[in-house]
């Protein structure tokens, strides 16, 4: 039986969320995700998963006609051309989206990120490397780099934008299972893990978007990078300040947001990354 080569990257895209998320589990252990152990643990696995995932995208495009698989690492996203501007503006246009959340930091003079001894900490702390460096570069790798250049074969760019992240929004839902075996209490951790579909599939088509314009898997990385850092924006912050830091707070949330829809093609127009996918 000949399958279908779209069948078989659908196939290829569910089973490389499936092994991503396997990988974190198959090590046994009683500690929970937060604990050393269990952090080193799965970095292991998502290190290895960094070589098996490019192995499915090579088997998939093969499958294709006229599909030069040997092309594998410009599939992947892994090329020097336009990799100073796909560094640069990806993360310029992210820190302007999240303008406002930032804004308190600024406020309180609490923004230390250009400091050494902020650097000097953070790089020894397992958990800040795990949610700022290796889970971004294991995901977006995965995620992205690998599913992208099989459903683009598929679909056209803005269907494949659309269609990618909803694995990638899927591949977390497994927190609502590590959430419930600690507290034994179903609705609470099905709300979190609701959210957390909803705000990481938004996410995964903003970097569906970057990697598809800018042709490189760095530039969705930094942004996974620099929301993590920042996290989700705590709306309730404006409320809790006064006078003008709360007519600040609201500026620079809008204006954040204004600018960011303003710039979000110009800065990712693949002319400057000598990207040959249009979107």
């Amino acid at each position: 039986m000949i399958f279908h080569p779209c069948s078989v990257a659908h196939l290829s895209c569910f089973l490389l969320a499936s092994m991503y998320v396997g990988s974190l589990y198959i090590w046994k252990s009683g500690y929970d995700r937060n604990h050393p152990k269990t952090v080193k643990q799965r970095f292991i696995s998502a290190f290895c998963m960094l070589f098996i995932s490019p192995l499915c995208v090579y088997f998939t495009l093969g499958l294709f006609e006229n599909e030069d698989s040997h092309n594998l690492l410009h599939q992947l996203g892994l090329r020097l051309s336009g990799l100073i501007p796909a560094f640069i503006l990806p993360l310029m246009l992210t820190s302007i989206l999240f303008l406002g959340p930032m804004t308190p930091s600024i406020l309180d003079q609490s923004w230390t990120i250009s400091s050494f001894s902020f650097w000097k900490e953070n790089l020894q702390d397992i958990l800040w490397l795990r949610n700022n460096i290796v889970a971004p570069v294991s995901e977006e790798f995965t995620f992205r780099a690998c599913m992208l250049p099989q459903l683009l074969k598929c679909y056209s760019p803005n269907s494949a934008m659309l269609i990618a992240p909803l694995f990638f929004g899927v591949g977390h839902l497994h927190h609502m299972f590590e959430n419930y075996r600690k507290q034994r209490k179903i609705l609470q951790p099905l709300l979190i893990a609701c959210f957390q579909f909803t705000y990481t599939t938004l996410f995964g088509i903003y970097a569906a978007f970057l990697f598809i314009r800018t042709g490189h898997i760095i530039a969705p990385c930094i942004a996974h990078s620099y929301c993590n850092f920042i996290g989700f924006p705590d709306f309730g912050e404006i409320m809790r300040r006064r006078g003008y830091e709360r007519i600040i707070l609201m500026v620079t949330y809008v204006s954040g947001l204004l600018a960011w829809c303003y710039l979000l093609m110009p800065l990712t127009n693949p002319s400057l990354y000598n990207n040959d996918i249009a979107l």
